[in-house]
């Protein structure tokens, strides 16, 4: 279970992004913080099938969410 601000800084970050994958029919869903470093995401909608969503994981999603929680190391998309 992740600590309770790790989980608030995430979620922070991703309402922070969620606008920009809305915009493009798109969304993201938080499933899991694992020990405090390691971050799983479900991209949705128009976003699954996107061609640079690795991009818009990696470059969009993972930068802000270290933004917000620099302890985070990985963020993923469990799809």
């Amino acid at each position: 279970m992740a600590s309770e601000t790790i989980r608030e800084n995430v979620m922070k970050a991703l309402d922070e992004i969620r606008p920009f994958l809305q915009t493009d029919g798109g969304d993201i869903t938080l499933i899991d913080i694992v020990d405090d470093k390691h971050v799983k995401v479900r991209l949705e909608g128009a976003c699954t099938a996107c061609s640079v969503n690795q991009m818009t994981l990696s470059a969009g999603v993972e930068t802000t969410i270290k933004k917000y929680a620099p302890e985070i190391e990985t963020v993923v998309n469990v799809g």
